[in-house]
């Protein structure tokens, strides 16, 4: 049974990662959010809590005042959905317990696909940006094109912005969304960089201006957190 290491930064890029579950929760105020939170470690709590396949559970806090994010990594789909049978709605009844009413939004599976990160850049992420991608129906290769389109996009800018410390680009399974977990400095250093000049954190060049009008994009959003908790599986 792995040791359980609460760390509120996950390794994004760990190898043994299979699957990433990625899930929002809307608490209904800051409070109670806070309330949420702490029933979240408390459920994890322990070495008899951690099943074997959960590597890591990371908890981000919105910064509308209610939203909880939730971003796992799994050994695999097994160890998931066997979580899923033995100790899911357990563990999830005595997170109810504590705060009554929390709304779970939605869940989606991702693998991840591509990550840029700047070599010997030691900052520690005061803000996590989720950049989040629909596309009409499933298609996996029109996932990673889009994905790719962006690292061109990045690789071309004249002036990249100074705040960006990482961003980890997951696809999701079922073939129509791209998750983007970007780690900031601070929520201001985004906020300003999507107050610079052109449409989003890019400059105004034909590359990011391809990854803007990309064919088949049908939704998405842009949602800022903050690192709240977080468990991290050790050693066997």
């Amino acid at each position: 049974m792995p040791s359980a290491q609460f760390d509120s930064r996950p390794d994004l890029t760990r190898p043994d990662s299979g699957i990433v579950e990625v899930g929002t929760w809307d608490a209904g105020t800051p409070e109670r959010r806070r309330r949420t939170v702490e029933a979240v470690r408390a459920a994890w709590s322990g070495l008899d809590r951690t099943h074997p396949g959960l590597l890591s559970y990371t908890v981000l806090t919105g910064e509308d005042g209610r939203t909880l994010l939730h971003y796992s990594q799994w050994s695999g789909e097994d160890a998931y959905q066997d979580f899923v049978r033995t100790g899911r709605d357990a563990r999830d009844a005595e997170i109810d317990a504590a705060v009554p009413g929390i709304e779970r939004l939605g869940l989606h599976t991702f693998t991840l696909y591509r990550s840029g990160v700047r070599e010997g850049d030691d900052r520690e992420p005061g803000c996590v940006v989720i950049v989040d991608v629909e596309f009409a129906g499933p298609d996996p290769a029109r996932q990673r094109d889009w994905v790719d389109t962006v690292f061109e996009a990045l690789g071309t800018d004249p002036a990249p912005v100074p705040g960006g410390i990482s961003a980890h680009f997951h696809v999701g399974t079922d073939g129509t969304r791209v998750l983007n977990y970007a780690e900031w400095e601070t929520a201001q250093a985004h906020i300003d960089a999507l107050a610079a000049a052109g449409d989003g954190v890019g400059s105004p060049t034909p590359q990011w201006q391809r990854v803007q009008a990309y064919p088949g994009v049908t939704g998405g959003g842009v949602h800022r957190y903050t690192p709240a908790s977080g468990i991290g599986a050790g050693p066997a």
